[in-house]
């Protein structure tokens, strides 16, 4: 059998699963519960899982590396293999006594090789398939990003306070967790050395070439028309959600008595991991489908505040603390099926701006942008919160939506942009 020739659905899939899972461990609420659990104050907590989105922002500047060096078929591997060792190593510190220093600096690892796995495995993806089969996987590669979500941010939470139930032993139970994601990892380096296809197009490049193209195209996007509003726009627009994000899940923890809601580990791993991921994933494909129909500009206003209105859901639950767990759990789905719905119009918008010439690396510098406007904000939550308490806090929140939301109206968007 040609090892040129391998079924798109025996690597597809894998490859995007576990391009997610790092993400949802690293840079989502999975480290911060974590962290939470074991005992750091939410300043602490959200200050520091925040700075682990940096090698997110900083990942253009590092992507024509991977062309240089070696194959994309040899960084994928690469990258897995030094994934798990990471996983495996926090697992080992934390019950260590300077387990935060050094699950720190294992889970940093992890985000930069995970950021370097996102290059390669992109770049992969279109190296290893024809463009017929590029359109037609593009769905499924989604559908099992969004799974990993599930599993990271949900079913590994469960387990996590399933383990931290049945053991009594906190730091036991994650630490057994971080060890079931090391040995997934391993799995997936192994299979995916023996699975992935070698295309003939994957070859290092020409060093010179890649960097002076590099350097063109990075000085190209800072002279398109209007490009200050719109960097000023990726930076903003999200000055809420990255607040919210690194407070709601403490929120939901916290025992009523201090603000929270008191919900169990487990609890909250079905409530956001699960039920908030499939709503947002809900919501994203139906924003998906109505701007495809009608253009982005149309539905641009309605797709905004759906993403930032159901944030006055967690002024209500912080000011009402609610003990009804269903209740609960569909707040947090509509939240996240308005957030779902919104994003689609904010990332079609990165989309808009970065086309043209070089629109790989001008959507690459975008979304460092926008992770960039994730970190910064989102480094400060924990202190606010704690100073001011939930219910102020969620409603500060609220109102970090409306710079964002002002410059919205300068934003120019040609028509039919988004139409099938």
């Amino acid at each position: 059998m040609n090892k040129n020739v391998k079924s798109p659905w025996a690597w597809v899939p894998s490859l995007y699963f576990a391009e997610g899972i790092p993400y949802a461990v690293v840079a989502t609420t999975f480290s911060l519960i974590m962290y939470k659990r074991l005992g750091l104050s939410n300043t602490d907590a959200a200050l520091y899982t925040s700075w682990l989105y940096l090698p997110w922002v900083i990942k253009p500047f590092w992507s024509p590396f991977v062309d240089i060096m070696k194959t994309k078929r040899w960084w994928i591997i690469a990258m897995q293999t030094l994934i798990a060792v990471g996983l495996a190593g926090v697992a080992f510190c934390i019950p260590l006594p300077f387990f935060l220093q050094s699950t720190l600096a294992l889970l940093w690892l992890v985000a930069f090789s995970s950021a370097t796995h996102d290059i390669s495995a992109d770049g992969f993806y279109m190296l290893g398939l024809s463009e017929k089969d590029q359109s037609l996987f593009v769905g499924i590669r989604s559908t099992f990003y969004r799974i990993s979500m599930i599993v990271g941010q949900g079913a590994l939470v469960v387990l996590a306070g399933y383990l931290e139930n049945k053991t009594g032993d906190v730091p036991s139970a994650w630490r057994a967790t971080f060890f079931v994601c090391a040995v997934l990892f391993a799995l997936l380096a192994i299979y995916h050395s023996v699975i992935l296809p070698w295309p003939d197009k994957d070859r290092k490049v020409a060093g010179g070439d890649t960097v002076k193209s590099f350097f063109s195209s990075f000085g190209s996007f800072f002279k398109k028309p209007g490009i200050c509003l719109s960097i000023f726009f990726i930076l903003l627009f999200r000055l809420g959600e990255a607040q919210l994000t690194k407070i709601a899940s403490p929120f939901l923890m916290d025992a009523v008595q201090a603000g929270g809601l008191g919900l169990s580990t487990s609890e909250i791993g079905f409530a956001y991991g699960t039920v908030g991921v499939i709503a947002l994933t809900v919501g994203g494909i139906l924003g998906g489908v109505i701007v495809s129909r009608d253009g982005l500009r149309k539905w641009l206003w309605p797709m905004v505040l759906s993403m930032n209105v159901p944030n006055l859901l967690y002024v209500y639950m912080s000011l009402s603390q609610p003990d009804n767990y269903m209740l609960i759990c569909g707040l947090v789905g509509i939240e996240q099926f308005g957030y779902g719905f919104g994003f689609t119009a904010f990332m079609l918008y990165l989309i808009y701006i970065s086309r043209g010439e070089y629109s790989t690396s001008h959507y690459a510098i975008c979304t460092g942008l926008m992770a960039l406007g994730m970190m910064l904000p989102g480094m400060f939550a924990g202190w606010l919160q704690e100073h001011i308490g939930y219910s102020n806090f969620f409603v500060w929140v609220c109102i970090c939506t409306i710079p964002g939301m002002l410059l919205i109206r300068w934003l120019r968007i040609e028509a039919d942009f988004g139409k099938k």
